[in-house]
């Protein structure tokens, strides 16, 4: 599946030429977990934008500070719900929500994600991988884009009303998983 991502119309990109889409694939495995592989493309060279440098995979928190992609996710009927971040420097972070940005705690993950980037001169994509229990689930996908001008954009599959960008708002859960 292809899903195509907006930028915010009060933080748009330096370049309005510029694309992000995101390919993804949810696999089912046998039991109670699957895996979803998701890979967000960016439409412009690489040099462009910060990118954080290499570390070592692990937690980290605040990645939404610079270059980040994103993904949450819920049952349908839920008010509660995850937050991943995922940085090309190869931190994320995982959190449950019970509802609208209401009781953050630090997911309890049994699989952390598996991150990778690559580089294709005119465009780049991070791909990452993460293990899910059963579905159905309500998807929500995002990116904040640091350029190296210093303009931020903030990219999403659909954006509430209003003046600031807000992934966590309802309107943005825009897609599904089987």
């Amino acid at each position: 599946m292809q899903l195509h991502l907006v930028p915010h119309p009060q933080a748009p990109p330096a370049d309005p030429a510029f694309e992000v889409w995101a390919d993804i694939e949810h696999v089912h495995m046998l039991g109670q977990v699957s895996t979803t592989n998701i890979w967000f493309c960016v439409r412009a060279p690489i040099g462009r934008f910060v990118i954080p440098e290499a570390a070592e995979e692990a937690r980290a928190d605040g990645l939404w500070q610079t270059t980040c992609f994103e993904a949450f996710l819920r049952h349908p009927g839920d008010e509660g719900y995850g937050e991943w971040n995922f940085s090309p420097s190869g931190e994320w972070a995982a959190y449950d929500f019970a509802g609208y940005r209401d009781g953050r705690a630090d997911s309890e993950l049994a699989h952390p994600p598996y991150i990778r980037l690559q580089d294709s001169l005119t465009w780049w994509q991070l791909g990452v991988t993460i293990a899910l229990d059963q579905g159905p689930w309500q998807l929500a996908l995002a990116a904040v884009l640091e350029e190296e001008d210093g303009t931020k954009s903030y990219w999403a599959l659909a954006h509430p009303a209003g003046d600031k960008p807000d992934f966590h708002a309802a309107d943005c859960f825009a897609a599904k998983l089987a």
